[in-house]
């Protein structure tokens, strides 16, 4: 039997390449992302393996797309800027909190050595976990669980990407960066508007934070976030 994937493949293979190298050049590209790593890696990974059946035909149009347990998967634009934003290098170890279909997760995990991604969701988690497999991703690990406590057993990491709004930055997310790494997270009051923030780590107890964008992310639940009846 085909798998959903292998079908998607085999039907528009071709169709889907050549929206996938429109995407980078016009929506990516041109917007001012300029990282070779980021721009190859979005070229490579096939998005329309991560959305809802039936949503394959928009998987690469300039906006975020609705997947399962009302979440979304992000517009293209704001995966590669997040990831290019957190300074992804080969060799590097990775945190991605809110791994929603899969698809940072993969995309970062197409730069770095190794990525970690929590998904508060058990389906979603599943889900993407056996994504990432069929699409051969080994160097991705997936936990269900609370993201805002991050994943202190793997620490330090050189990169952590939020992918979800919290109204502050978590301690014990800075706390796990590795002297010299970028955390990427929108914080915000509002509970659908945020600013886009980057934190390094310049020393055991030294960090600088800078404002990037003004974003709009889902609500990053969690004991460091968002309780889940405010939503």
């Amino acid at each position: 039997m085909v798998s959903r994937l292998g079908f998607i493949g085999i039907m528009r293979k071709a169709d889907f390449a050549q929206a996938r190298a429109d995407m980078v050049e016009h929506q990516i590209a041109r917007r001012g992302v300029r990282e070779p790593l980021v721009l190859a890696a979005m070229a490579r990974i096939p998005r329309e393996a991560f959305v809802l059946p039936g949503w394959e035909e928009e998987a690469y149009e300039d906006q975020p797309l609705p997947i399962a347990d009302r979440q979304t998967i992000s517009q293209p634009y704001i995966v590669a800027y997040m990831i290019e934003a957190a300074g992804l290098r080969p060799g590097d170890r990775a945190l991605e909190i809110g791994t929603g279909s899969g698809y940072g997760a993969a995309v970062m995990a197409a730069i770095a050595a190794r990525v970690y991604t929590i998904e508060r969701h058990a389906g979603l988690g599943e889900t993407a976990r056996q994504r990432l497999m069929e699409l051969g991703f080994d160097n991705v690990d997936v936990r269900v669980g609370d993201g805002t406590l991050g994943w202190p057993e793997a620490q330090p990491f050189d990169a952590i990407i939020v992918t979800a709004g919290g109204p502050k930055v978590p301690t014990g997310l800075r706390e796990q960066l590795a002297v010299g790494g970028r955390l990427i997270i929108p914080v915000g009051e509002s509970l659908h508007r945020q600013s886009l923030v980057r934190v390094v780590r310049e020393g055991l107890t030294d960090y600088r934070e800078e404002d990037l964008a003004d974003v709009a992310f889902v609500p990053l639940i969690g004991e460091a976030g968002w309780n889940a009846t405010e939503r």
